[in-house]
């Protein structure tokens, strides 16, 4: 089977230009987040391949788990997944959809991680930091890791800043191995 990521590139593309046209981006948004739960949910994901439940009854679902905001051409996306064998990639599908929206939107997922809460002013000076770097709005998220002992490593899509202590120490370590 091909990859989920070559399969779902074409329905986020289509479900982007779609949202991007009727101007109901964030709908579409929440609807794409709902459905991939839906999807994703241990409980409902055997299911999705079983030819006991029928397509239908899998769309309304995912629809009701919308709120509402699937709006006629969002139930027909599902029902085209439905239809296709496709629900399954429906995380996959979300997760593109919102690359293309932050993408749109000029922002940029930061995930930084450290040994300890920053405080609030250092947390401010690291996103006007990254910002500058990037030439985007950055949206940062935040996790504790104590094996890192102090400093940070922030993930910024294909760039990763190493400059936890346990990082530095590991620098060390090959050096001195290699001489």
């Amino acid at each position: 089977m091909a990859e989920k990521a070559t399969l779902a590139r074409p329905y986020a593309r289509a479900a982007f230009a779609e949202a991007r046209e009727s101007g109901a981006v964030a709908d579409w948004s929440d609807l794409l987040a709902a459905a991939a739960c839906v999807a994703a949910d241990p409980r409902i994901a055997p299911l999705l391949d079983d030819p006991k439940v029928s397509d239908a009854d899998l769309v309304s679902l995912m629809i009701e788990a919308s709120g509402g905001k699937a709006g006629q051409a969002g139930g027909n996306l599902l029902r085209l997944l439905a239809e296709n064998g496709r629900l399954a990639v429906l995380p996959e599908i979300q997760s593109q959809f919102e690359a293309l929206r932050a993408d749109m939107e000029q922002v940029v997922d930061v995930e930084v991680v450290t040994a300890m809460e920053m405080a609030a002013d250092q947390r401010d000076r690291l996103q006007a930091a990254l910002q500058a770097m990037t030439g985007r709005k950055v949206r940062m998220h935040d996790r504790i890791d104590p094996s890192l002992i102090g400093g940070a490593v922030v993930h910024a899509g294909d760039l990763v800043i190493d400059g936890s202590l346990a990082g530095r120490l590991d620098k060390l370590r090959t050096a001195l191995v290699a001489q």
